[in-house]
């Protein structure tokens, strides 16, 4: 009999989520980490950052509250203590999810796990650990340009980024994804020279391209300098700063340079090889149940190289548990999963961008409404951004949304619901929301497309 009903290997958000879940429907399980639990997200990624960026709020609160009034003296920024408040919050973190774990009677084994044939895992530490079934949750690590061993510390990662106690005088961030955006937001607002680059046409690639746009804009007006269709050929050093040259001749001299040019899996080392379980450019290939073409063997998280986000892994690890405990589940629909980048204005969204819905098909009409005409986004000066929403003319479902702006983090989970609830455009825009809020540019970005929002006057389209 194997020891364990669930072996999981990991333990980031899918990983521990995954065995939490698996002890409280009544499973044996185990989780193997060879680091500190809550993976990259909790230590190195999305709990530290946003600290560091909630530094960056404050800052730019402080610098707009003569507006309201407020008058005070020079400002003394001191980033260093930011980030030991971040690493204090990092740590308490780490602390309750241990704590959880033991509450839920989740044995934990510290090291690296390798699968060394049908349901066994070979711990670092020495240990054999067998298991009806295996998930892989070992997440990703952040890719690498060729040439950075030749410019040492003046190339940093996002990990090198977090424990930075002083903003660079001068950065180029080569990448112009959510985490280049979000670290060129933070040292900006403590004042450094920025400039992005960006092998895409635009910024944020992946999302719609109005909010990229805006986003540009945005960040243009604030003195950050975007570069896009732009690739890094080379790198060199002095010393004292970095020179990176660009396609075109153009050569970016700065104190650092931030790789953010996307993840790849953690397959290395795990035995995938010779097991026979497929691969597909460097993650775990899944079906839309996270089930691998290896029976038993599960995979979630980034590793998965579906939507690399800590609330996608967890959901993932909640519904491969409730497979092995037994219950019925629904295959993933990924567009129906939110999406947030946490920089200012912030950009939220799920579903289908503008471009995709046409591409696919059939018509769609879309809604939009400006936070300018908003009466919270007016009353606390935060006006900046909008709300688009996209129906389907065939089914009047919700085939996208997309926000930037104040909370816009916050504003997409109510579309979350509906769209998981399948609600049409015309319930979410007859959906009462309280005044004064942001939350009401969401009914009013529904009311346009389904006729025309009351605070603002724009066509069907």
């Amino acid at each position: 009999m194997p020891d364990y009903d669930v072996a999981v290997i990991g333990g980031g958000p899918g990983g521990y989520t995954a065995a939490i879940r698996a002890s409280q429907l009544g499973l044996r399980a185990v989780l193997i980490e060879k680091e500190a639990v809550g993976g990259l997200c909790l230590n190195w990624g999305c709990i530290p950052s946003k600290a560091l960026l909630h530094g960056a709020d404050l800052v730019r609160a402080f610098a707009r509250a003569p507006a309201f009034g407020i008058e005070a003296g020079p400002l003394r920024l001191d980033l260093g203590v930011s980030v030991d408040r971040s690493r204090d919050v990092v740590a308490k973190m780490v602390g309750g999810i241990e704590t959880l774990l033991a509450q839920n009677g989740v044995t934990v084994v510290h090291g690296g796990g390798r699968i060394t044939k049908d349901k066994t895992v070979a711990v670092s530490d020495g240990q054999t650990i067998t298991a009806e079934n295996i998930v892989i949750a070992t997440g990703g690590q952040a890719r690498t340009l060729p040439f950075r061993d030749s410019v040492g510390d003046r190339f940093l990662t996002s990990r090198d980024a977090l424990a930075l106690r002083k903003a660079p005088e001068s950065v180029v961030i080569i990448g112009g994804g959510a985490i280049g955006v979000e670290f060129a937001y933070l040292w900006r607002t403590y004042g450094s020279e920025v400039t992005i680059v960006e092998a895409m046409p635009r910024m944020l690639p992946n999302e719609d391209e109005e909010v990229s746009s805006a986003l540009e804009r945005s960040f243009s007006a604030r003195g950050i300098e975007v570069i896009t269709n732009g690739s890094v050929s080379n790198a060199v050093t002095d010393g004292k700063g970095i020179h990176l040259s660009l396609n075109g001749g153009r050569v970016l001299d700065a104190e650092y340079a931030l790789e953010a040019v996307g993840f790849t899996g953690n397959v290395a080392g795990l035995g995938l090889e010779e097991l026979g379980v497929q691969l597909e450019r460097a993650f775990v290939k899944v079906d839309a149940y996270c089930r691998t073409n290896v029976p038993g063997i599960w995979a979630v998280g980034d590793v998965t190289g579906e939507l690399l986000m800590a609330h996608v892994a967890a959901h993932q690890a909640c519904v491969v548990v409730d497979q092995i405990a037994g219950r019925t589940v629904q295959a993933f629909d990924y567009t129906k999963l939110p999406r947030a980048v946490f920089c200012q204005p912030q950009v939220a969204s799920i579903g289908l961008t503008e471009a995709q819905a046409r591409a696919r098909g059939p018509d769609i009409r879309v809604g939009r409404f400006p936070l300018r005409a908003n009466g919270m986004a007016a009353a606390t000066d935060e006006a900046e951004g909008f709300v688009k929403v996209m129906v389907d003319v065939e089914t009047e479902g919700i085939a996208g949304c997309h926000v930037i702006g104040q909370d816009a983090a916050e504003l997409i989970s109510q579309v979350s619901v509906a769209m998981l609830l399948e609600v049409t455009a015309a319930d979410l825009a007859s959906a009462v929301q309280a005044h004064p809020t942001v939350a009401e540019a969401i009914k009013e970005a529904a009311q346009a497309a389904n006729g025309g929002a009351i605070h603002f006057f724009s066509s069907r389209t």
